[in-house]
């Protein structure tokens, strides 16, 4: 059995022990560590429904081993709240909006938006469509979810 290593995520380190080397970080998240807001849809990198923030870089964790990631920030759709179970503004955006269907694409989605507002806090709905180009979803028409964008970009901008 490999030694165990230690993954930060979200804020917090976390032992993985009994682990195998050839697991993915998307693998690690849901069944080791628990944190399945992280979802598992195509296992390629083509839909973004695992996307995270490595060392705040938006990267799809089904393509990253687990143990690779070990000594950098991992940030799930789960940390991108406030720390005290509040909702981020991006999170409050899609429930307020109606952007959340079936919900499966919904995690990678509010972190590519996350990421895509750090960058650039007044999207055009160019800028958020190709900042969404790699997130599939199969239930909404993108429609509601550029509403929550916007929402969420005008709501972080009026923020002290």
């Amino acid at each position: 059995m490999p030694d165990p290593y230690s993954l930060r995520v979200n804020g917090v380190d976390c032992e993985v022990a009994d682990s195998d080397l050839a697991e993915s970080l998307l693998f690690v998240l849901r069944e080791r560590l628990g944190l399945t807001g992280t979802k598992n849809a195509c296992t390629e990198g083509e839909c973004s429904s695992c996307a995270v923030l490595i060392d705040g870089v938006l990267t799809c964790s089904c393509l990253v081993l687990a143990a690779t990631a070990a000594g950098q920030e991992i940030t799930t759709v789960e940390g991108l709240g406030d720390g005290r179970n509040e909702l981020s503004v991006v999170q409050e955006a899609f429930v307020h909006e109606g952007a959340v269907q079936c919900g499966f694409c919904t995690p990678g989605l509010i972190v590519a938006v996350h990421d895509l507002l750090e960058a650039n806090p007044e999207p055009s709905d160019g800028d958020v469509r190709e900042a969404l180009s790699g997130n599939l979803c199969r239930c909404t028409g993108y429609g509601r979810i550029l509403a929550a964008v916007h929402s969420a970009a005008a709501t972080k901008r009026s923020q002290p």
